[in-house]
């Protein structure tokens, strides 16, 4: 499929793919959606701990490269698993522009070794954040009680409903340690009555901008 370099509201760019009109990250703001929905909604609920965390659709790196900025404000350690099973390409990542729209050249080598490290192997990023990068299907996770934080940033269910479906929460919630949290971007109903039919405890938060509202699921165990 056609895929090109938009630039979104806030400045930063994404990837489009032209025959879904789906975009990578939210066309009002990829940073401002990555930091609202992640960060604040997700990471900012831990502190002081070596965290395990899960992204679904590691994508264009921006999720990852902001958690690393991030971290130190926590006193996080991260072992960070970004799964993906159609890595961006090396003219396309050429073409983003997140290092100067956040101001973060200290790390811009870091960013770079986050995408041109391998595939299926842990390395370290800095002395708090390792990153293991894997190169599958969503469906085919097999992980249990693994990960405090899952980010899950799958393309919408408009254009890939299958990733919204029972099934795959049920895996997340397997891999999601006890008061494990996934946070996500999408509001539908059907995606949260599908959170809550595997167990999930489901809050709806204020969205990013462009979107009213989005989503928290907590794996809460009597």
């Amino acid at each position: 499929m056609k895929r090109e370099i938009i630039t979104t509201s806030d400045g930063s760019k994404t990837i489009q793919i032209v025959d879904w009109d789906e975009q990578y990250h939210s066309k009002h703001g990829a940073i401002q959606e990555a930091y609202h929905v992640f960060i604040k909604s997700g990471l900012s609920l831990f502190r002081d701990k070596k965290l395990s965390l899960l992204e679904i659709g590691f994508g264009t790196g921006l999720n990852c490269l902001i958690t690393l900025l991030e971290a130190p404000k926590f006193n996080l350690d991260i072992q960070y698993r970004g799964v993906e099973a159609y890595p961006i390409s090396s003219e396309e990542l050429e073409q983003l522009n997140y290092i100067s729209e956040l101001k973060a050249e200290a790390v811009s080598e870091e960013f770079q070794r986050m995408h041109q490290s391998p595939w299926e192997k842990e390395i370290e990023i800095t002395a708090n954040f390792r990153l293991h990068k894997q190169q599958e299907d969503f469906a085919d996770l097999k992980d249990s009680d693994a990960f405090h934080l899952i980010y899950f940033d799958a393309f919408g269910a408009r254009v890939q409903p299958e990733l919204w479906t029972e099934t795959i929460f049920a895996k997340m919630f397997t891999a999601l340690k006890k008061d494990g949290v996934l946070v996500t971007y999408a509001a539908k109903g059907s995606v949260r009555r599908a959170m809550q039919a595997v167990g999930f405890f489901v809050e709806r938060l204020p969205g990013p901008p462009g979107k009213r509202e989005m989503l928290r699921a907590t794996k809460k165990i009597e």
